[in-house]
C-alpha cells in the first residue's frame, strides 16, 4: 500500500475545507487549533496503471499549515509530520510521499535525529519525499513547453531561483547534462552552497533575483517558501516562460502580463482510473486528470514494489535516477503538465 502525507496551503484554505475533510468542528477553528490537531486519514484510494495494474492507498493529512512556519510555530510544524509520519506507518503503509512542506520541514529540521514518536520507531525507508520525480517532470515541463512556445533552449537562458535546494540542484544538474541550455542561472540565499553547485556543474553564473529574471527566457520556480514573493514589479522578457514549482503556488495570479506564460510546475496528468476526493480540494484545476509530481512517486514505487525511500536526503537525486523514475512514470501513464 502507498502513502501520501500532505496538507493545506493556508489557515482559511484548511477552515474553507474542514467539513470537505470529514471535520466540520475544524471550520471555525484558528492557528492554535490546527497547531494541536492531530493527523488524520482522510481517504483511501485506489489506482489502475495504464498498464491494467491496480494499486491501493491512503491520503494522510497532517494538520500542518505553512503558517505555522511564517509565525515562527516551528515545534508544531516539527510535531506535524513527525506525527502524520508515525500515523502512516501503524497504519503498515509500504512506502509513503511527503508532499508539499511534509519534505521542506524534514530536511532543514533535521527531522532524521528524531525517530522515536512515542512508541514508533520511524523506518525511515518507508518514506519518500517524491522530489526526484518532481524534478525529472520538472525538466519535461522546461522542454516541452518552452518548444511549445518556440523558445529555442540552445540559444536561451534558463534562471532557476531556489537552485541549491534538492528539487532546484536536480533540476540544474538535467539541463546541464540532458538539455542544450545556453546559459543557466543560478539563484538561491545561501552563497556557499551556490558556489558548491556553481563548481559541480562547471557552468551557471550566480545572481541575485532582480538581476536573473530580466535575462531569463525560461525561469524555473523551485524555492518554496510559507510567504510567497512579489516579483511582479521585475521586468521580464517577451516571451518568457515561468515554471512555477513551489508550493502553494502564486505567481500566475501574480504575473498576468503579455507573453509570459505561467505553468503549474511539477503537477503531472494522466488518464489514470483514480478513485479518490482529496484532489477536489487541493486547487487542482483538474482534479480528476491532475495531480502533485511527488505524489505520484509513492504510486510509482507501490507499482514497481520499490519499497525504498528513492527520494532522500538533500542534493542526492542523480540524473540517472531522474531518468529510472521517468521512465516509470511514462509507463503507467503519467505525463508533464503543458497547459497555461
Amino acid at each position: 500500500m502507498f502513502g501520501l502525507i500532505g496538507h493545506l496551503t493556508s489557515l482559511e484554505h484548511a477552515q474553507s475545507v474542514a467539513k470537505e475533510l470529514g471535520y466540520p468542528e475544524y471550520a471555525h477553528q484558528g492557528l492554535d487549533f490546527w497547531c494541536s490537531a492531530p493527523p488524520q486519514i482522510v481517504d483511501s484510494i485506489t489506482v489502475t496503471s495504464i498498464t491494467g495494474q491496480k494499486i491501493e492507498g491512503q491520503y494522510v493529512e497532517s494538520c500542518f499549515l505553512p503558517e505555522m512556519l511564517s509565525q515562527r510555530r516551528v515545534k508544531s510544524a516539527i510535531r506535524k509530520i513527525l506525527n502524520a509520519m508515525a500515523l502512516a506507518q501503524k497504519s503498515s503503509i509500504d512506502i509513503t510521499a511527503l508532499g508539499g512542506f511534509s519534505s521542506i520541514v524534514f530536511e532543514n529540521f533535521s527531522l532524521k535525529n528524531h525517530k522515536q514518536v512515542r512508541n514508533v520507531e520511524l523506518e525511515f525507508e518507508r518514506f519518500t519525499t517524491g522530489n526526484t520525480h518532481t524534478a525529472y517532470i520538472i525538466c519535461r515541463q522546461v522542454e516541452q513547453a518552452a518548444a511549445k512556445l518556440g523558445i529555442d533552449l540552445s540559444k536561451s537562458t534558463v534562471a532557476v531561483c531556489g537552485a541549491t535546494g534538492d528539487i532546484g540542484s536536480a533540476v540544474c544538474r538535467w539541463l546541464d547534462r540532458k538539455s542544450n541550455v545556453e546559459n543557466l542561472l543560478l539563484i538561491a540565499r545561501n552563497q556557499e552552497r551556490l558556489r558548491n553547485l556553481q563548481e559541480e556543474l562547471g557552468r551557471g553564473k550566480i545572481l541575485g533575483l532582480e538581476e536573473a529574471l530580466p535575462q531569463a527566457d525560461v525561469v524555473v520556480w523551485v524555492a518554496s517558501m510559507p510567504k510567497g514573493v512579489d516579483i511582479s514589479q521585475i521586468p521580464l522578457k517577451k516571451p518568457c516562460l515561468l515554471i512555477d514549482g513551489g508550493y502553494p503556488k502564486n505567481l500566475g495570479s501574480q504575473l498576468r502580463q503579455p507573453e509570459v506564460y505561467v505553468l503549474n510546475g511539477g503537477i503531472v496528468e494522466h488518464s489514470l482510473d483514480i478513485d479518490w476526493k482529496i484532489m477536489q480540494i487541493v486547487n487542482m484545476d483538474v482534479p480528476g486528470r491532475q495531480l502533485f509530481a511527488c505524489f505520484a512517486e509513492s504510486m510509482l514505487l507501490e507499482f514497481e514494489k520499490w519499497y525504498t525511500n528513492f527520494s532522500w536526503g538533500r542534493n542526492q537525486i542523480t540524473v540517472e535516477k531522474m531518468e529510472q523514475i521517468g521512465e516509470s512514470s511514462v509507463r503507467h501513464g503519467f505525463k508533464p503538465l503543458l497547459s497555461f
